[in-house]
This record gives structure tokens, sequence and C-alpha cells, in this order.
């Protein structure tokens, strides 16, 4: 059995430090090469990208490959089995009516002086969604992206994914039509986020990238950012899990292993005051391996970076889970929503003994796409208002700006900017 038992004040701290310290690490060489795949694309657009296609994903393209057509997305999203395609729906129509509460309104308002205020929101025109290939498929990605998007008034979605092969797998070719994307192209890593944020002759530039992917994405994205708008930097998946020993060890170590899984990189932890129940866990876990088909990958990232934390009560639990800020929290406890309210840092929180963070990644609704390393401190998950921009608007008559000009003129004047002092000045003088 994998000895993960974390317990004891200064070996709980330590173990909670080294996450915190390995969080700000940075793959320097890993950086100089995507500046070269950015420089290329930049300087040799579709070639480029047919080049890399060949390199990182063994896929031969030519030109007017790069863009898969309608009536090929059509004939792959035919061939995809229909139960899925009824779960496809399922999850977008769940996923369509939480997002809708998360729309903001316009105002305005005059004040006392008679001057005009207000807000207006906006939709951006256009968006790139990353999705991964690798060892998995991702149709739910493609939803939770897109769809919040189509709910804020985006009218160009466009999809890029790395491909082995020309064939478009059918589940992510009708999750794409579910999704109303307008455009999908056959290239991925981070050529594909320099052929979205400069453009080519094939692909037309967008306004805002969003979607997970591997380190040369997010070290893309991190770079583009300014010439395009991102959502976040994502980082390998994380949960951490509270739970006491009225729960079933098995579906504790199935949750932990659930985002194990996902990566040789993901973090799973369990927080318990119970050893014993601790131990079970861990024995779970390593039954579950067994049989695991991507247990190759949840094993490694479990040795690596999962621990069992034993603390004596959970009194002052709320403090480790804000330090550590993960992207998944799992409450398995008594009263989960009373411990809520002490939760300032966490991506998306699942509460209760039958809340497994996994239906959360497809059909309860909020959107999976959450930040992690620690990011949860200062940025939230996924919504829409990752689609909409806001514009301020100011307006005065003669009589307002009169009596509200003299403050204003003394502002200015004190920050020694005269030039803005004498256009409000002027204007008082007719």
């Amino acid at each position: 059995m994998i000895k993960k038992i974390i317990s004891g004040k200064s070996n709980v701290k330590n173990f909670i430090n080294q996450i915190i310290d390995g969080n700000t690490k940075i793959n320097i060489t890993i950086e100089k090469e995507v500046d070269k795949i950015l420089e290329k694309v930049k300087r040799n657009g579709d070639k480029a990208l047919i080049y890399f296609a060949k390199r990182f994903d063994k896929c031969n393209i030519k030109k007017n490959e790069i863009k898969i057509k309608v009536s090929e997305i059509n004939k792959f999203a035919k061939k995809c089995p229909k139960s899925i395609e009824k779960a496809l729906n399922f999850a977008a129509s769940r996923i369509k009516k939480f997002h809708k509460f998360q729309l903001p309104k316009n105002y305005k308002y005059s004040d006392e002086k008679g001057v005009l205020m207000g807000s207006k929101w906006m939709p951006i025109s256009s968006i790139g969604i990353y999705v991964p290939g690798g060892t998995a498929i991702y149709p739910s990605s493609i939803l939770m992206n897109s769809i919040p998007a189509k709910i804020a008034g985006v009218e160009r979605i466009v999809m890029v994914i790395p491909q082995k092969d020309k064939n478009l797998n059918p589940i992510l070719a009708k999750a794409a039509q579910i999704s109303m994307v307008d455009e999908i192209f056959r290239v991925g890593g981070a050529h594909s986020i320099a052929a979205l944020a400069y453009g080519t002759k094939t692909i037309t530039p967008v306004d805002k990238i969003v979607g997970p992917g591997n380190l040369y994405v997010t070290i893309a994205k991190k770079k583009l950012f300014g010439k395009v708008g991102i959502d976040m930097l994502a980082g390998p998946s994380e949960i951490l899990i509270v739970a006491d020993k009225k729960n079933n060890p098995d579906w504790i170590a199935a949750d932990l292993l659930s985002q194990a899984e996902h990566d040789i990189n993901s973090r799973a932890i369990l927080i318990t005051n119970d050893l014993l129940f601790g131990k079970n866990v861990l024995k779970s876990i390593n039954s579950i391996l067994k049989i695991l088909p991507r247990s190759k990958i949840a094993s490694k990232s479990w040795t690596k970076n999962g621990g069992v934390i034993i603390v004596k009560n959970f009194s002052n639990v709320d403090d480790i889970i804000n330090k550590l800020s993960p992207e998944h929290l799992e409450l398995a406890i008594d009263k989960p929503d009373n411990f809520f309210n002490k939760i300032k840092n966490a991506g998306s929180v699942f509460l209760g003994r039958y809340t497994p963070e996994a239906i959360g990644d497809y059909v309860a609704g909020p959107n999976h796409v959450l930040p992690t390393g620690r990011t949860a401190r200062f940025s939230s998950g996924l919504g829409v208002m990752d689609f909409l921009k806001k514009t301020t608007f100011t307006k005065c008559s003669k009589k307002s700006l009169k009596l509200i000009s003299s403050q204003a003129i003394k502002l200015a004047e004190a920050e020694g900017l005269y030039g803005h002092a004498l256009s409000i000045y002027i204007r008082n003088k007719i």
C-alpha cells in the first residue's frame, strides 16, 4: 500500500507549503520552445500550422484541410451514438439554465447635479475554444465553453482541436453542433493559440481564447494575453475532499481518483478527522487502481501528488482549505452548508455525501472550467460574464457640467495636468 498519511501539525504545514511552493515553478525550457512556435506561426501562418500538426500530432494536412468543412462535421456528428447525443442534450439544457441566471443588467441614472451615468454590457464579438486532444476526449468542455458564450451573445465561436488523423471524433462533432460552434480547425497546441491570436489566411483571429490545455497551451495563452483576451491559466486538475468516517471509503476513493485520472500532475487530497477511515480510503484507492482503465495515469498522479491529511477535528480545516484554494472542494460531512459559509477560496464546492465532483463535470449545471493552482484566491470559474464587456457612459448638460467642473479642475491642476483642466474650464466660458 502507498503510504500517504500526513498527520501532526508540522507535517501538515510542510505538506501544504510544498503544494504552495510547487505552484510557482516555471518550465523555462518549454517557455523558450513556445516563443519559437508563436514566432513561426506569426511569420509563416498556415505553413507553420501544417508543419506543427505533422511534428506534434503526426497529422498530415494540406492548407485546405486545416478547416473542417461543415459537411464533414455533419458527417462525423451523424455517427455519434444516440445515447450519447441524448446525454449531451441533457447536459446542455442544464448548463444553459444555470448560466442564464448570470446575465447582468444594464443601468443608468441621473444624479442630483443632473449628470446622466450608466453602464452597458455588450458581448465579445468572437472567441476561440481550445479542446484538448491527448489521452481522452472532452465533449463536456465544448459545452461548458461554448454555451455561456452563446448566452452572452457571442457571434462567432471557433474551435481548435489537435488530431492524429483527419477524422473528428463523432461525439465531439455532435457536442460542437449542440453548442452552436461556428468553425472547427484541425490544429492544437501552442501553434493553434498563436493562430487564434495572430490569425492566418485560413483562421481569422478572435478576441478571446478560452479552454484548458497542456503546459504549452497555457504558456502560449499567457504570452499572448494583451494581443488577445484569455479566460485563465489553467493548470492540472485538483480536488480537495473533507470527509468524516460516516462516508463509504470506496466513494471517497473513487472521488479522489476521478481527478487523479486526468493527468499525472493532477492533485487529489483528503482531509479527515479519523485515522482508520483515512487508511480504509487508501485501501480502496489501491483496489480501484487495479481495475481503473486509466490506472497508469491515476496511479502516477496519486503517488506523486496525493495525500490523506489527518486532523483532530474540522474546526480549523477552513484555514487549510482557504490556503490551498482548491479547484474542486467536496464537503462530505454533517451540515456542509454551515461549513461552506467559512470557505473563501474554492473554484466550485460540492455539498454533502451524495454530490461527487464528477457530477459537476457533466450535468449539474455550473461550469467545470475552474481556477487551478490557488488562483481561486482571486478568480472565478468560467461563466457568461467572461464573454461580456462593460462600457460606462456619462452625459453632462451645460448646467450639470458647470455644477461639477470646479472640483474636477482643482484635481487636474493638483496632478499638474493643465490640459485636462483647460478642456473643462473652456466650456464654462460660453
